[in-house]
């Protein structure tokens, strides 16, 4: 039962670092929508210059509002008109196609290479302007744009903010082994403009967010030697770690990202949790049990390790003081097994991997009462990872026999799959919000 836990602390031959674009997509099927998702209308924005429009603002913003499996954007070919302004919008007609909501907006030039998007949200059934700002961005991020104005229309809506601005890191897998490529992937949240971290042929795993979002860091091999690399994502820069002799695996960043938690398996060849100061380099253990205590993450103060454990037979999670580590307590009771913790962003909750019936399944549990929600369904979903609003988590399945991702809301109502064109996709990392 321990083993697929340990596949994240193997590690791999580096071979090429490098930052590039990588052309695999990730085709998005919402599998299990919201039965009463909020129909909305966002029209095509308007262009205020000549010649054609440099982006299609509107087509983004109602794909990640239906993505969020929280709204229903109404189809464009049903629109019987496409207003630009609030006062143009005739809010019977929207009744009357049973929109709820409705967001106008215009695109026009600002200066070199320089563009302005305002936009307008509105309640229909009462006509009240509820939100409108002006954002600017340069052609390379009109994207991103699109992508803020998403995260400002959901929170207005459902008062939870949004997370479309952000990005996850993953591991892409092409080919058949022996003669296999790994990938490390940074992309947007909705799988969009994907760029290369690192390349190599052997496995690479374990990618953590710094709590910044600058950095990754992950699990690699140079020179067949287990090791732990941090790499600045905007200039490529990566530094080694930590190359103790033995297992270097699962790091986790501290909340103010001085330090990661991590696996070794030392002199006395027990797999234990321990800290490391980055500055300095200086080790401290935290666990001490002769089992394997592995994959850890920090409490939101940074005061706590939540770590899975063999010790009382079978995978559960316990948690250690930092300051005193002498004592680890129990968390997980309910079920065999119980691994791959990761901490909700309110500190409320622990997403595990959860044996049920007989399958490995993403499960919350809550940390006040301990019960145990499981909200997948597959055979060997694990990875899970949280948004940075704690609405949804994302985590690795199987679809087909090929690896995929796959999203779900942390109440089950809404589940989807994102496809790799090609190859498997595994381990994936949600960003923090960006600063």
């Amino acid at each position: 039962m321990i083993k697929p836990l340990l596949r994240n602390l193997c590690c791999a031959s580096l071979l090429l670092v490098a930052t590039s674009v990588y052309a695999q997509q990730l085709r998005i099927e919402i599998t299990r929508g919201q039965e009463d998702a909020v129909p909305i209308a966002i029209v095509p924005f308007g262009w205020e210059s000549t010649g054609t429009a440099p982006y299609d603002i509107a087509e983004v913003v109602a794909a990640d509002l239906h993505r969020s499996g929280r709204f229903a954007p109404l189809d464009r070919k049903d629109m019987i008109d496409r207003p630009t302004r609030g006062d143009q919008i005739r809010f019977q007609d929207w009744r009357y196609l049973k929109s709820d909501f409705i967001a106008v907006g215009r695109l026009m030039p600002d200066g070199a290479d320089r563009f302005a998007a305002e936009f307008e949200l509105y309640n229909v059934l009462t006509g009240q302007r509820l939100t409108g700002q002006r954002l600017t961005a340069n052609t390379a991020s009109l994207r991103a744009m699109a992508h803020r104005i998403s995260d400002i229309i959901f929170e207005q809506l459902t008062g939870i903010r949004g997370a479309f601005s952000t990005r996850i890191a993953f591991i892409s897998v092409e080919g058949t082994p022996p003669n296999q490529t790994y990938r490390l992937i940074v992309a947007d949240a909705d799988g969009e403009n994907q760029q290369t971290i690192t390349k190599s042929t052997e496995p690479l795993m374990s990618p953590a967010w710094s709590p910044d979002g600058q950095s990754l860091a992950y699990v690699s091999f140079e020179n067949k030697a287990s090791a732990i690399y941090v790499q600045t994502l905007r200039t490529g820069e990566r530094r080694r770690v930590s190359a103790r002799a033995g297992i270097n695996g699962a790091p986790a960043w501290s909340p103010d990202g001085t330090m990661l938690a991590l696996t070794l398996s030392r002199k006395d060849g027990d797999v234990d949790v321990y800290t490391l100061n980055l500055a300095n380099q200086t080790l401290t253990r935290m666990t001490f049990d002769p089992g394997i205590d592995t994959e850890p993450t920090w409490s939101a103060d940074g005061r706590k390790l939540y770590f899975m454990s063999d010790r009382a037979g079978g995978p559960q999670i316990y948690e250690v003081n930092v300051d005193n580590p002498n004592r680890a307590t129990r968390v997980t009771f309910e079920g065999g097994y119980n691994a791959r913790p990761r901490l909700s962003p309110d500190g409320k909750q622990l997403a595990v991997v959860h044996l049920d019936r007989g399958n490995f399944r993403i499960a919350t549990v809550d940390l006040a009462s301990k019960a145990v929600q499981v909200l997948t369904q597959g055979r060997q979903d694990e990875s899970p990872s949280f948004a940075p609003n704690g609405a949804t988590l994302i985590y690795a399945t199987q679809d087909r026999g090929r690896g995929v991702l796959a999203t779900v809301s942390v109440d089950g109502r809404v589940q989807q799959k994102l496809a790799a064109s090609t190859g498997d996709v595994r381990e994936p990392a949600w960003s923090p919000f960006p600063r």
